[in-house]
């Protein structure tokens, strides 16, 4: 690590650490960077892992000067938009998602979707994820308020010749080409486009309900059937718009999923009580952010300007807590903006349904690539290149172990082919030879079990050879696991490499010296993706195993209660608690299970000495 820099000021601003090449790998931003940059030269020991990485590779620091923590995040923003630093969380946005644009810059706009990058003077609504239902939307919209949605082309020829299209004559435009409607008028109809994109149904429906009834009253029943006619448009069009709240409402429900080192940022725009947008971020961790870091780095993406900066936002109790955001979004709108975590009501339920959104995004993304082809081969192709196989590893194994402080040792082992879980391989350990906690002795029994099927014929053998194995931990179990293939014969003919947990370094025999995947790679996804296949395996397992020993030993002189009917009995009801839960009459109307064997098992689980299951137990 280098030396601590002199002269570092104490203003807000950001700092950008740079590696020996004088290449950008973080950028950051601090209220006082002095505070801030003093903090990753502590003591090496004191730092989190991913930092230790960052400062084991950095070279030097330079810093820019802001007036503002505020300015200081919307600088930062576009330095790592501009430089892509590999220690920063990347942000992918949702640009090919679909916008209604209207050019404000003409004198009678045309309404239209665009996926393309916003521009000045044109006003933008949305993002929608229907593009089939905003057509339908948009079309609807056009009986009840008829924009032009002509080509200037064909405008201008209908200009000439003095008469208008068929669109003008079914009444889905005001012919503003023949001079049927004045710019002001034309300019209450863009108007009207723009209070139904924002969410205000209710006063648009008024209007129409207002011009109708007034034209009845005249007598002008053409205008009053238009009218008419353009209020069920609206109602029709309307429909497609999720009500969530009162028509009162307008806020922003925020949420954010996570998932090894993805994440996914969804923000619902709820205006009057109805969905009219949904925004989506794909954001590769790089630093074991948490919600409230994501969101922050999120912000002025979200909210480039005061317009779309609601009065109050709804979003988990992490990022409420963050005075950095609230002070952020109050300044951008010029008024205090409130955020809330509520929990309970109807703005609680617009907040759950944002976070399955986001739930559901990671999700998509995940099964995304794992049903591309071409995604899998080069996540392959990646990850050999990186530990310098000679061939991408087709199939890889992987080893995890599971405990409660020592007792009930388990060890799982999942199978990936072609960048595919193959579960029908996966297999399960009862660790024998170790006692106590060690789980380098585990790794080392569990590996070297599997490694005795290693030189059998394919055929024959429980299992295939791997082109690697992936050791769950360290350096510790990476060695353990070494020692394994020595003591069975095959020393330097397995493939290994360990995934540090928390750090996601891959470590090589050989080398202490760990290897970091790129942020956002195909390869650092599969290999994440495998560990918690791995850390899910073990832990599902572990847990089984230990409500089986917790129901032995409880039931453990039952009269009449043997292992088989102990084991029917687990089969029966699943878990402990579950058979806690169980009446004395349910437990009598098993035909298998006589009645006194039956009274003496609820007898016992209901004793006042009775144990339970401990709420703070957890797996390793």
């Amino acid at each position: 690590m280098f030396t601590k820099p002199s002269g570092i000021p104490r203003q807000s601003g950001c700092y950008l650490f740079r590696n020996s090449h004088d290449t950008i790998i973080y950028v950051g931003k601090a209220r006082s960077l002095t505070q801030r940059l003093s903090s990753y030269f502590q003591k090496f020991d004191a730092l989190t892992p991913k930092t230790q990485a960052l400062m084991d590779e950095a070279a030097s620091v330079e810093w820019i000067v802001t007036p503002t923590e505020i300015d200081a995040l919307i600088l930062e923003n576009e330095l790592i938009k501009e430089n892509q630093p590999r220690y920063n969380m990347r942000l992918k946005d949702d640009k090919s998602f679909p916008y209604v644009a209207i050019d404000s810059r003409s004198e009678f706009p045309v309404p239209y979707i665009t996926r393309s990058k916003h521009q000045r003077g044109v006003r933008y609504f949305g993002p929608f994820t229907d593009v089939r239902a905003l057509r339908h939307t948009m079309d609807e919209l056009l009986q009840a308020f008829p924009l032009r949605s002509c080509t200037t082309h064909k405008y201008n020829y209908h200009q000439r010749l003095g008469r208008p299209c068929l669109l003008f004559d079914i009444g889905k435009c005001s012919g503003p080409c023949v001079g049927a409607v004045d710019a002001s008028g034309y300019a209450d109809l863009v108007s009207s486009w723009a209070r139904f994109f924002d969410g205000d149904v209710r006063e648009l429906r008024a209007l129409l309900q207002d011009n109708m009834r007034r034209a009845a009253l005249q007598q002008h029943y053409e205008a009053a059937a238009k009218a008419r006619d353009g209020l069920a448009a609206l109602e029709r069009a309307a429909s497609d718009q999720s009500i969530v709240l009162d028509d009162h409402s307008n806020i922003d429900a925020i949420a954010i999923a996570t998932q090894g080192g993805r994440a996914a940022l969804v923000r619902f725009r709820v205006r009057h009580g109805r969905i009219i947008g949904r925004t989506v971020h794909l954001i590769d961790r790089s630093m074991d952010e948490d919600d409230a870091e994501i969101f922050e780095a999120a912000l002025p993406d979200l909210y480039p300007d005061a317009v779309q900066v609601p009065p109050v936002m709804v979003t988990n109790t992490v990022i409420a807590a963050s005075d950095f955001a609230a002070q952020f979004l109050s300044e951008r709108r010029g008024r205090p903006v409130e955020i809330l975590a509520p929990q309970r009501g109807r703005r609680r339920r617009v907040q759950e349904l944002a976070l399955r959104d986001a739930k559901s995004v990671i999700d998509r993304d995940s099964l995304r690539r794992q049903s591309d082809h071409n995604v899998r081969s080069r996540a392959l192709q990646e990850l050999g290149t990186a530990l310098g196989l000679d061939q991408p590893p087709f199939r890889i194994e992987c080893f995890d172990m599971s405990h409660l402080q020592g007792t009930n040792y388990v060890g799982s082992m999942v199978v990936f082919e072609d960048a595919l879980a193959k579960k029908s391989e996966y297999r399960h350990f009862n660790v024998k030879e170790i006692l106590g906690n060690d789980d380098a002795g585990a790794m080392h029994e569990v590996v070297r079990r599997r490694l005795a099927y290693w030189n059998e014929e394919q055929v024959q053998s429980k299992f295939r050879r791997a082109n690697l194995i992936v050791i769950d931990g360290g350096l510790p179990q990476l060695h353990a696991a070494e020692k394994a293939a020595a003591s069975v014969g095959l020393t330097g003919k397995v493939q290994f490499v360990a995934l540090a947990k928390r750090e996601e370094l891959l470590y090589r025999p050989g080398s202490s010296v760990g290897i970091a995947l790129d942020r956002g790679s195909e390869s650092l996804y599969l290999v994440q993706r495998i560990r918690d296949e791995a850390h899910r395996f073990a832990i599902s397992f572990h847990r089984s195993k230990r409500a089986k020993s917790m129901v032995a030993t409880l039931l453990d002189g039952v009269e009449g209660l043997g292992p088989k009917r102990r084991e029917r009995l687990m089969v029966q009801v699943g878990s402990l608690e579950n058979l806690r839960a169980t009446s004395m009459e349910e437990m009598s109307s098993w035909g298998w299970l006589p009645a006194t064997v039956a009274q003496s098992i609820y007898d016992r689980l209901h004793a006042p000495s009775a144990p339970r299951l401990s709420k703070g137990t957890t797996d390793d």
